[in-house]
């Protein structure tokens, strides 16, 4: 069976010895870059390969882009061979805050056709919990190594800047901001330099996905939720944004859970948005 969504501790806990499924940690802290991989060192479910969210998830920052880039199609190709992902590969991501940070691969890896990857629900904090195995230091990745796969990022599961400024207004769209709702309502903004939220967007904090133990709410609770969000717009017209185009990717992970398919992201979403001074803002 392949898991595309959510797999459970217990389930990934059966497969730790199984050549088939290869583990990611992605634990990162915005205002420590270098938290996460010393965390991972500290600590880290056995097998699993440390990937950094600035090295390896993300491009060059240049003046039009925002914090996190996508990064080029085929650097990110070698690195999928490097890490030994491939067709046959059940590949698990996560991290300490219920997958805000591992979303990121897990959209990167389907945007380039890897469907077979999932989150660890609840992520390394309730493994921990459950005192299940751990190991310390680095691993490194076992091959073999797989044929690069050199394509692009599926033009259909994003959007560009020019695409949010022509919809954010229509009704028939909704465009999702998944910052936290001081940041959106500009009260206060620790990482970027303007403060403040697209204009015609709504808000919705990526937490709010999430139990209190940190695992994903149930697919109808979510329906409800994303229901009450969305009206009569569909799926499909959401577009999700945040600061850098990395947290809002967990709204695609709920949504999909919800049974609520289409929805697509704004990679470069508030960080880029903001270096473009003609483009409008609120406040």
């Amino acid at each position: 069976m392949a898991y595309t969504l959510l797999v459970t501790t217990d389930e990934l806990a059966r497969h730790l010895q199984d050549e088939k499924w290869l583990i990611f940690d992605c634990r990162f802290d915005l205002a420590q870059p270098e938290w996460g991989f010393s965390d991972y060192q500290a600590g880290h479910i056995p097998g699993a390969v440390y990937v950094h969210l600035n090295d390896e998830l993300s491009g060059p920052v240049t003046p039009a882009t925002g914090r996190h880039p996508l990064p080029d199609p085929q650097a990110f190709a070698a690195k999928r061979a490097q890490w030994g992902i491939g067709p046959g590969k059940q590949v698990v991501v996560y991290d300490r805050t219920g997958g805000s940070f591992a979303g990121r691969l897990w959209w990167m890896l389907k945007a380039t056709g890897h469907e077979d990857v999932a989150l660890l629900d609840g992520g390394y904090t309730k493994w921990e919990a459950e005192e299940r195995p751990a190991a310390k230091g680095i691993e490194l990745p076992h091959g073999p190594i797989p044929q690069p796969f050199a394509g692009p990022f599926d033009p259909r599961m994003w959007a560009s800047a020019d695409e949010v400024e022509r919809v954010r207004e229509n009704p028939e769209f909704r465009l999702i901001d998944a910052r936290a709702a001081e940041r959106y309502n500009a009260e206060s903004e620790p990482i970027d330099r303007i403060a403040g939220h697209i204009p015609g967007a709504i808000n919705r904090f990526n937490g709010l996905n999430l139990n209190p133990d940190g695992t994903f709410k149930s697919p109808d609770q979510l329906r409800r939720e994303f229901s009450q969000l969305l009206g009569q717009v569909k799926p499909e017209n959401v577009i999700v944004y945040c600061g850098s185009g990395v947290t809002s990717i967990h709204h695609l992970v709920a949504m999909q859970i919800a049974g609520m398919k289409g929805a697509r992201l704004y990679p470069g979403s508030w960080s880029e948005w903001i270096r473009d001074p003609g483009r409008p803002r609120f406040p």
